[in-house]
């Protein structure tokens, strides 16, 4: 086993009937590296995320997580990754202390290091005077707070993050994104799915495309920019996953929104 690959695909794949909405995908992931993994909507990213967490099993292939089968060994694979899903969802019943609580006891962690955890994720994410307050009526943004706290309450080795700065203000989503890259020198693994590119640009060492189902890209920004000649990971994703010129298509659109002038009354006869 190569104790440096944290996350290894074998042609990984997911049937919904007919459709494949992962066909036969294979990567692997070393230790410390950010990955960006990018697609347009149903691309397969979720779904690549959903096998890879043990939340929906694969239809063929295989994967491994720290060297462990994700079907095989799932109770393994769950105990070494942290998920923060693009829903966000909490118990809103519970505060974030009870929430928390609750997680860290689910992977045995003892209670005083769990309390002690929890006032370091409480003082980062400047959320102690809620620890005690029923999520029922926290923003967007408190709850997704609270997902990410506690996904990474166990330490795990491998993060897979879809939409992390969803609902986040610029300040918390700009202290994550510190976050991740101190966890990376620290030898984590973190899979990151999101749409917005800017961020994967500067952030992630490496990105995937996929589209369709498939990987149609795989590289540094770098690599990729250069392969396609385009200046941004913006155009390169376009260039990748748009079907034909979508330009005339744009302006017709816009030529039917475009409002009348108003009448200002100083017009003549």
């Amino acid at each position: 086993m190569n104790t440096d690959i944290l996350i290894e695909l074998r042609n990984l794949t997911r049937l919904y009937g007919d459709l494949a909405a992962v066909n036969q995908v294979s990567f692997s992931v070393p230790r410390g590296q950010i990955l960006g993994y990018l697609g347009p909507n149903g691309a397969g990213k979720t779904t690549t995320v959903k096998m890879l967490t043990g939340i929906i099993h694969p239809t063929d292939g295989s994967a491994r997580i720290c060297g462990f089968d994700i079907q095989k060994d799932s109770l393994e694979v769950k105990r070494r990754i942290g998920y923060v899903p693009e829903s966000g969802a909490v118990y809103q019943s519970l505060s974030p202390l009870e929430y928390l609580m609750v997680i860290g006891r689910l992977y045995h962690i003892p209670d005083q290091a769990i309390s002690r955890r929890i006032d370091e994720f409480a003082t980062f994410f400047q959320i102690g005077d809620h620890l005690s307050m029923r999520m029922t009526g926290f923003s967007k943004g408190m709850k997704q707070k609270v997902v990410i706290a506690a996904a990474l309450l166990h330490n795990p080795e491998v993060l897979f993050l879809d939409e992390p700065l969803n609902g986040l203000d610029a300040n918390t989503a700009l202290q994550i994104k510190k976050l991740l890259r101190e966890l990376s020198a620290a030898g984590k693994t973190i899979f990151y799915c999101s749409h917005i590119l800017d961020v994967v640009e500067n952030l992630c060492d490496r990105v995937i495309i996929v589209n369709k189902g498939r990987v149609t890209a795989d590289g540094s920004v770098k690599n990729l920019k250069e392969m396609t000649q385009r200046s941004s990971l913006e155009d390169v994703f376009a260039d990748l996953t748009l079907e034909g010129d979508q330009t005339e298509m744009i302006r017709a659109i816009s030529s039917q929104l475009v409002l009348p002038k108003r009448d200002t009354g100083d017009e003549q006869p």
